[in-house]
């Protein structure tokens, strides 16, 4: 396999390399911008060190800030208290199948987050096997409108999981489910690509449509906040500061 100047300049670069808030620069970053694909290195980096910094909180209120949407999804949850942000691959099924979640693994692409409708949640179509597949897989995480079991395992894995609820029993191996197609969760469409991010608070999903406007509005939110945590820490009270104090 011949090796080309751009791959020895691709192997220089650090990927794990973080800029300052106040130094992060957005401009031409996209969604796609979530994969470093050896021209975009800036984009990648700046992006990065956003999505590390900002919390589901403050990308909701961005968020809302564009749309007046918090795209909440409030019944789901976080089964490990972990933060994870990537683009969805969706997946739909039947309570009773757990074989569609093997489908998903095997479907999925590197960086993807698995995102399940379920129809309902009296059994679970994920655990600690799947997930410990998804994880070797590439998969960053999955999110489950329905249910999730082998809580003693899951909760100590290194492999975020949001789900409804969770419970003991599962179905079959059936692969009867959909993938990767658009979602309808109680009105609110997800559609394969969008955007996820969730972590202890829960989850938001953001149109890839409307991405890059969001990243820059969190970006804003996430230096005012910072802004004000400053004020509160040379003694100025929150009241004042949003003009709620004494006149």
């Amino acid at each position: 396999m011949s090796i080309s100047p751009k791959d020895l300049l691709n192997k220089n670069k650090n990927l794990n390399k973080r800029v300052e808030i106040s130094e992060i620069c957005l401009e031409n970053v996209t969604i796609d911008d979530l994969k470093f694909d050896g021209n975009n290195y800036n984009e990648y980096i700046n992006l990065y060190s956003l999505l590390e910094s900002v919390s589901s909180c403050q990308v909701s209120d961005a968020f809302n800030g564009i749309s007046r949407r918090s795209g909440v999804i409030q019944k789901i949850k976080p089964i490990n208290n972990q933060k994870v942000f990537g683009r969805i691959f969706t997946a739909e099924t039947d309570s009773d199948d757990w074989g569609t979640s093997a489908m998903a693994i095997d479907a999925a692409e590197d960086g993807d987050i698995l995102f399940f409708k379920v129809n309902n949640d009296d059994k679970a179509i994920w655990g600690e096997l799947a997930s410990t597949c998804a994880r070797d897989n590439g998969i960053k995480a999955t999110v489950i409108y329905g249910s999730a079991r082998d809580l003693d395992a899951l909760l100590y894995m290194d492999y975020p999981v949001f789900a409804t609820n969770y419970c003991p029993n599962a179905g079959s191996a059936l692969g009867l489910g959909s993938l990767n197609e658009p979602l309808d969760i109680d009105g609110f469409i997800i559609n394969p690509g969008d955007f996820f991010i969730g972590d202890e608070c829960g989850i938001v999903v953001i149109p890839q449509e409307l991405f890059s406007q969001t990243m820059v509005a969190a970006l804003g939110v996430k230096i005012k906040e910072s802004m004000i945590i400053d004020k509160i820490s040379q003694g100025v009270t929150l009241s004042e500061i949003v003009g709620l104090g004494k006149k």
